[in-house]
């Protein structure tokens, strides 16, 4: 890889992207959320949050388990 090309892929990876940027897409997160809630049961969106637990938990045993054998 040229120096041109590190210096570039160095550059990609110190991108932040501006403010406004930012809350732009905080914004279009929350709308999305909103039309989530509106389109499916309320029994649906409390399925999903748990099922979104136990994959959180089973990531975190998993990680527990690396730093248990380092």
């Amino acid at each position: 890889m040229s120096e041109k090309e590190k210096s570039q892929k160095r550059s990609k990876m110190n991108y932040k992207p501006s403010e406004e940027v930012r809350q732009h897409m905080r914004n279009a997160r929350a709308e999305m959320g909103e039309s989530m809630r509106d389109l499916f049961p309320p029994e649906f969106i409390e399925h999903r949050k748990g099922a979104r637990r136990e994959i959180l938990l089973g990531i975190r045993g998993l990680i527990d388990d690396a730093l248990e054998r380092t």
